[in-house]
């Protein structure tokens, strides 16, 4: 005759202490069904924002190679020595307008990326009422001499003209109207958050089979296949994918995000300065403004420098490689009144508050730059992942829903 496990001698002491732990199984799996149910609608619903997103975002990550590598008649130069040095920044400058009309406004540079690009100009020019064109004029720094130019976007044009720039639009504001496409960026991007943190929640193993959950099951089904992706892509991106989101809705939505992070720490934010207008005093010229920029950080060199075709706008020049004690981040940008040259801020986050240092780090996080080339890579992966984790998702859904429907249908499922 069998015996019952609780007439064993200690037996019924044995259940009791089990019915507690079994008790609090079943709580927590309750609590993640609704954590489950709450990842599948917001994944339903945003899983493909975030395969744009994510895929977008890894060709941006080396969107400068990309774009080189289809043109590179238009963005390549051969530098005529291995010690050859750029002409002056003025004259380079003043090659850059010519190629341009007389109306246009010079609105941003950047600095070669290495001995091998052309130096690349941008300018607006007013195109009737309202509208505009940007073009990009590109000029060998060897030489002074114009390479050539392209239009890169048009007003009334939904579409960039270039391959990068459509993939920057698709990216920054999935080519809506500029006055609500921010609102949509990062609240979209705030709710992937919550996916992503609800996700973890989900996949933790309350019975503490960490391999089965680390790892993807050697000669499983199609089926356990698809759901091995999803988890473990899941997991092992969502170090990389949590900052870059919230780094996204910095970025999109900087107005309110920064008042937030002052409840806690000073914060400045250098799209704020403005230039004061002085009467009879003529603005300073761009190459003026990067050799104040370089007065004030000798080292390392420059990379984006914001124009100032404004009355009150501000030059902003952002070097690159900038070694000093104090930051990880080698990345400084200078903010400068375009009439009397003075600086009016410093993102440095070697000398700036807790709320600074933490701006700062949000576009190096965002873009992978933070950590090199290995950054980089992390952020590419982590982009291509975010597809693949919409398709297996739309995939568990529907099998699960199958199987939910064929049970229904069944003698026994009635």
């Amino acid at each position: 005759m069998r015996q019952n496990e609780n007439d064993r001698p200690g037996g019924e002491f044995a259940a009791s202490a089990r019915r507690p732990i079994n008790t609090r199984l079943n709580r927590l799996k309750n609590r993640r069904k609704l954590w489950l149910d709450v990842h599948l609608w917001l994944g339903l619903t945003l899983g493909f924002l975030l395969a744009i997103y994510g895929l977008t975002g890894s060709i941006l990550v080396f969107h400068a190679e990309i774009d080189e590598w289809l043109n590179p008649k238009l963005l390549t130069v051969e530098p005529p020595e291995r010690t050859a040095a750029y002409r002056p920044l003025a004259e380079i400058f003043a090659a850059g307008r010519s190629a341009m009309p007389n109306n246009a406004n010079h609105t941003f540079a950047t600095y070669p990326r290495n001995d091998e690009a052309a130096f690349r100009l941008s300018y607006s020019v007013p195109s009737g009422i309202d509208a505009n064109k940007s073009w990009q004029v590109y000029v060998d720094p060897y030489t002074s001499e114009v390479i050539g130019k392209r239009l890169m976007v048009s007003s009334g044009r939904w579409l960039p003209h270039t391959f990068i720039g459509f993939v920057f639009r698709l990216h920054y504001d999935l080519l809506l109207p500029e006055d609500i496409s921010p609102v949509i960026v990062g609240l979209s991007s705030a709710l992937l958050i919550i996916s992503v943190l609800t996700g973890l929640i989900v996949w933790w193993p309350l019975t503490g089979k960490w391999r089965n959950a680390l790892t993807i099951k050697r000669r499983a089904s199609g089926e356990r296949l698809n759901y091995d992706l999803h988890k473990t892509s899941g997991f092992y991106t969502a170090l990389i994918m949590l900052p870059v989101l919230f780094s996204g809705i910095y970025m999109v939505l900087p107005h309110n995000v920064v008042p937030v992070l002052e409840l806690f720490s000073p914060v400045t934010y250098r799209y704020w300065f403005k230039s004061v207008p002085v009467d009879g005093l003529e603005p300073i010229a761009m190459d003026r403004a990067i050799a104040i920029a370089d007065e004030r950080y000798p080292n390392g060199r420059p990379h984006w420098i914001y124009g100032a075709p404004g009355a009150e706008d501000t030059y902003t020049v952002c070097k690159d490689d900038v070694d000093r004690p104090g930051s990880w981040i080698q990345r400084v940008c200078v903010v400068i009144d375009r009439y009397s040259g003075r600086v009016l801020d410093v993102d440095d986050p070697a000398i700036g508050t807790a709320g600074e240092v933490f701006t700062h780090w949000q576009w190096p996080l965002h873009s992978g730059q933070a950590f090199g080339i290995t950054g980089r890579i992390l952020v590419f992966l982590t982009g291509l992942a975010c597809p693949l984790l919409f398709v297996t998702g739309v995939i568990r859904w529907l099998q699960k829903r199958r199987g939910a429907n064929s049970k229904t249908r069944s003698p026994d499922g009635v």
